[in-house]
């Protein structure tokens, strides 16, 4: 089996875990917000390692960087999907903090990267 490069990257792992929680997230939900938030919420949470995935096995960093950039958009509207879920307490505080302290690795890690890659494209 062929191991594919954006497997290896942390933040790739770290998003992964991070859908995982919101999907445990949701299975809480009453069921009057299944059709809207939940399938929201996931959805997005799942274009972040997408993102990250779509363009690691290409060769540009460009482009790579525009789809770390998409994946970080995901982040922050999954940011305000976890905001709406907790000020109608479909989520508590200490769940809301939890995933908010995933979220902001995983967005360090994303920014460190975007970094890294602007940097190699000026070399």
């Amino acid at each position: 089996m062929i191991e594919r490069p954006h497997k290896k990257l942390i933040v790739w792992q770290n998003a992964i875990e991070f859908v995982k929680r919101i999907y445990v997230l949701t299975n809480k939900f009453p069921e009057g917000g299944k059709f809207g938030l939940i399938s929201q919420l996931r959805r997005t949470a799942v274009s972040v390692p997408t993102n990250i995935s779509e363009d690691a096995a290409r060769n540009t960093k460009k482009e790579f960087i525009q789809f770390l950039y998409i994946a970080s958009g995901s982040l922050s509207e999954v940011d305000t999907l976890l905001t709406i879920s907790n000020e109608i307490n479909y989520i508590n505080l200490t769940e809301y903090n939890s995933v908010n302290e995933m979220m902001g690795k995983i967005s360090a890690l994303l920014n460190r990267l975007i970094k890294k890659l602007k940097e190699d494209l000026k070399t």
